[in-house]
């Protein structure tokens, strides 16, 4: 995993707030992928051709999505707005913010969502690879994600 890290600021540089969608639009309630996250999230369709699929998601705070593998595939994070999480199976959980970039590999178990007290958007970014897929998992532990802290 590529883990870069940026100035955390609470408002990007065109003023919009998180709960607008931050720089991209807020989009339509995710519905087709609700029974994978704990929360409301949002989805607003960026790029989706041949070769690249990607869309901003924006989580209400505490909103995050159940811990899951993309086969085939990785993924990769360019967060734009508010403050999040994003935790690979048995490391840490890295606290996020505008500016900051996650290369997931493919076959990497992880989860990433909002902070309990801030709206966090993110461009979701993968390769069309044929026969790729998403396998989706058991949720974050609550207790787990409770007792995560801002560094």
């Amino acid at each position: 995993m590529i883990y870069l890290h940026a100035n955390h600021d609470e408002r990007n540089g065109h003023g919009r707030q998180s709960q607008d969608g931050g720089l991209f639009g807020l989009g339509e309630p995710n519905d087709a992928y609700a029974r994978y996250f704990i929360g409301q999230s949002y989805l607003n369709g960026l790029i989706d051709n041949d070769v690249l699929g990607a869309s901003n998601v924006t989580f209400e705070p505490g909103c995050r999505n159940n811990w899951h593998v993309h086969h085939g595939t990785g993924q990769m994070l360019l967060v734009t707005d508010g403050r999040g999480w994003y935790q690979e199976w048995g490391k840490p959980a890295r606290e996020l913010g505008p500016g900051d970039v996650v290369d997931i590999p493919a076959e990497v178990k992880h989860w990433h969502g909002a902070a309990k007290d801030s709206w966090f958007c993110h461009v979701a970014m993968s390769a069309k690879v044929p026969g790729a897929s998403a396998e989706w998992l058991e949720p974050v532990d609550d207790e787990a994600y409770d007792g995560l802290e801002r560094d």
